[in-house]
């Protein structure tokens, strides 16, 4: 086997932390930083190092490029192979598959970074290059686990630097027309959310693959890990079946919430949830017998949160709201207004808001908002009180581009769809979604009969304190709000 060792010996945080060298970059063009902050370079470029260059890397690169406003300067990736496309589109970029090294050797001939790696990796990459002053677009879900948000929140206060979440659909139109249907009162108090996908679509929900006997010579496996822990090689877990185990991935929730609960949580104003439970899908393996694969998410859930927000009516007081999310297939019924053969949502995937007054519908990325009946849509009209982004969903990447160059301290900065002040909170409510998944499976021997088990995460609420990230009546859970990264690994005390 050709395995590498557990312990990396590429270069460590406290490394590149110590000293730079400003090399080369291959471009005509000056880092903006090096001029001073708020200096608009002749080029007016920004130049980006792109951290996950193939898959979502792949595209978020190339959609930077076409803004006409950015330089791909730097690229890095762990696998030769998914990197390729992307390194011959560019090829006056160098590149590294190390980011530390990218970080480490040429921090100063570049202003920011894009994240687009799996996801036990965001926050790592992220808060290292805030540190260093750079400004960050970082693939959705934010961050891994809840205390990795609520520190990438923090952090780009801390560091003033420009931020962006990489769910586009909440630079699109819909999601400015339904706030505006909602604030102009015409579904009244919101008082239920469902939210659904029929993802996964990789295997979820059954054991890990087998080990490997071998791991391709264009991966660099150990960098792939990075603060997950260490195990051998399996196959099919690189470059996207990851998505379905907890060591890696956030499973349909981490996937797809952060597209499709942005608009309700957008339009409604949340904050942090104050309860969540579950119930979930399960694989049998024998008569009787139901699987215990605790090593990723289930093949479907159902999880349902609870907020709390202002009255819209009754100054003073707090509404209750609750809030669905359905994965693996699972969907609402049907509201009655909507038409035997009229789509919900986009059929696999959708939203529903019940208020007082009406409802609303929207698909995907919010995309298609449309009241009910759907009549209403046409016939209901509000004035248009939000900006909306050049491009809609499209000019997502542009927008932070852009606010990059104007500086955090600049109207484009203030007006960006999903900086982390947006991004980091909403993030915390998604992987509540997980806490509660995942405390699903905690077993302990049953004090009877050593051979048989209890599992008391199990059709429970969980009491959730969201300022202290905190689980308040099932201790067992918060093991899941912080994760324990391996040795070599750690940033902001991690």
């Amino acid at each position: 086997m050709d395995n590498q060792t557990p312990k990396s010996k590429t270069t460590t945080r406290r490394d590149f932390l110590k000293g730079t060298s400003l090399a080369a970059a291959g471009f005509m063009i000056v880092p903006r930083h090096v001029l001073g902050r708020g200096y608009v370079a002749p080029s007016d470029k920004l130049l980006i190092a792109g951290v996950g260059a193939g898959g979502k890397g792949e595209s978020d690169i190339a959609n930077f490029f076409a803004s006409g406003k950015a330089e791909i300067a730097y690229l890095c990736d762990v696998d030769d192979r998914r990197s390729a496309k992307t390194r011959a589109k560019f090829p006056k970029a160098k590149y590294y598959k190390d980011w530390r090294e990218l970080l480490d050797k040429e921090h100063k001939n570049f202003d920011a970074v894009s994240v687009s790696t799996p996801d036990h990796n965001h926050a790592i990459i992220a808060l290292s290059a805030m540190q260093l002053g750079k400004h960050v677009y970082v693939q959705k879900p934010l961050t891994h686990d809840i205390y990795e948000a609520r520190q990438m929140t923090q952090a780009a206060k801390q560091y003033n630097v420009v931020t962006q979440m990489g769910n586009q659909g909440a630079s699109g139109d819909g999601v400015r027309q339904m706030r505006e249907w909602y604030d102009a009162g015409i579904i009244g108090e919101a008082q239920t959310v469902y939210c659904y996908t029929d993802r996964p679509v990789w295997p979820q929900g059954i054991a890990l693959p087998p080990k490997a006997p071998s791991i391709p010579s264009e991966l660099n496996w150990d960098l792939w890990l990075g603060t997950a822990p260490f195990r051998d090689y399996r196959d099919k877990l690189v470059p996207f079946n990851w998505r379905g185990w907890w060591d890696y991935g956030t499973g349909a929730l981490g996937d797809m919430a952060c597209h499709i609960i942005e608009p309700a949580f957008r339009t409604l104003g949340l904050g942090y949830p104050y309860q969540a439970e579950c119930s979930v899908g399960s694989v049998y393996v024998d008569e009787f017998e139901r699987g215990y694969f605790p090593d990723g998410p289930p093949p479907s859930s159902h999880v349902v949160l609870k907020f709390k927000v202002p009255s819209k009516t009754q100054p003073g007081t707090m509404n209750d709201i609750t809030f669905h999310w359905m994965d693996g297939g699972i969907q609402p019924a049907r509201p009655e207004e909507l038409g035997p053969n009229e789509e919900m949502g986009d059929g696999g995937n959708g939203v529903l808001i019940y208020g007082t007054k009406g409802k609303m519908m929207c698909s995907t990325y919010g995309i298609n908002p449309q009241l009910l009946p759907t009549s209403r849509t046409k016939e209901v009209q509000v004035a248009q009180t939000l900006p909306r982004v050049k491009g809609g969903s499209d000019g997502h990447y542009a927008q932070w581009v852009e606010a990059a160059i104007a500086g955090p301290s600049s109207k484009e900065a203030s007006l960006l769809s999903s900086s982390f002040d947006i991004a980091g909170p909403l993030t915390e409510s998604v992987l509540m979604g997980n806490l509660a998944i995942r405390s699903f499976d905690i077993r302990k021997p049953n004090a009877k009969n050593k051979e048989d088990f209890d599992y008391p995460g199990r059709y429970i609420t969980l009491l959730w304190d969201g300022p202290n990230m905190k689980v308040t009546n099932f201790d067992d859970a918060n093991q899941f709000v912080r994760r324990t990264y391996r040795d070599g690994w750690k940033v902001l005390g991690s």
